[in-house]
């Protein structure tokens, strides 16, 4: 048996516990501090935000044992300087979204971790984004309000693409026919610039991801560091 411990509960460690706990084998206990987790875990989740990750982990540094594991799931900041930061070298970085708490979820490769953040990241949102505007426009139409995220969120669409193996493109073409209503809203959507918007948002989403770390006032390191012990309510999943 061995403890998992999470630095910082934002919304995606939340996530990642929330899958955990749900899966039945794994119990919960609750710390006030840092240090305290840190000591009690042999895997350290770090979830903090990129803009004070550095003071957290450098007053985390010496409490960190040689047999520990880190994982970081902070966006923008790479592992080497985790690791430097840390002076540890058990330190992996996963860029997991909020559907692990469903336990769905990808790997790729670190060098590509800022523009997977742009795209899971900002796709995740364009399709919460997506399912509520198709929902308004059902209101709009006269759909009562608890038919119609139903009828938004059950489409099949993710499953049938990842499924088929087929392109998107090819998916599309085959239930548009000529006239036909579909054809119809997809070229309202394409008048109103759908596609390359979604295009220009995975790729703003990837340039923040490169600037969020980078604009960060050293001061802010500096004073997180002194306070790194009170960041808040942290999360010790045993298991």
């Amino acid at each position: 048996m061995y403890k998992l411990g999470f630095i910082g509960v934002r919304k995606l460690a939340e996530s990642i516990a929330k899958g955990l706990v749900q899966s039945g084998s794994f119990g919960v206990k609750l710390h006030d501090h840092n240090h305290q987790v840190v000591e009690d875990s042999d895997v350290v989740v770090v979830s903090v935000k990129p803009q004070i990750v550095k003071g957290v982990v450098l007053h985390l540094r010496p409490l960190i044992s040689e047999k520990q594991l880190l994982v970081s799931v902070v966006a923008g900041v790479k592992m080497k300087d985790m690791q430097e930061w840390a002076d540890h070298s058990r330190f992996i970085r996963v860029m997991p979204n909020t559907p692990v708490a469903v336990s769905q979820a990808a790997l790729a490769d670190d060098k590509y971790f800022d523009e997977i953040t742009g795209l899971s990241g900002s796709s995740l949102a364009c399709k919460y984004l997506t399912i509520e505007a198709s929902a308004d426009g059902g209101l709009a139409t006269g759909l009562p309000r608890e038919l119609v995220f139903g009828l938004a969120t059950q489409t099949g669409a993710t499953a049938v693409v990842t499924n088929s193996g087929k392109h998107p493109g090819q998916l599309k073409d085959g239930v548009a026919s000529p006239g036909g209503t579909r054809i119809t809203g997809i070229h309202e959507l394409e008048k109103g610039g759908y596609s390359g918007t979604l295009m220009n948002a995975v790729v703003a989403a990837t340039q923040r991801g490169h600037k969020l770390f980078k604009s960060s006032p050293a001061f802010i390191f500096h004073f997180l560091g002194l306070l790194g012990t009170k960041l808040g309510f942290f999360l010790g999943l045993l298991f």
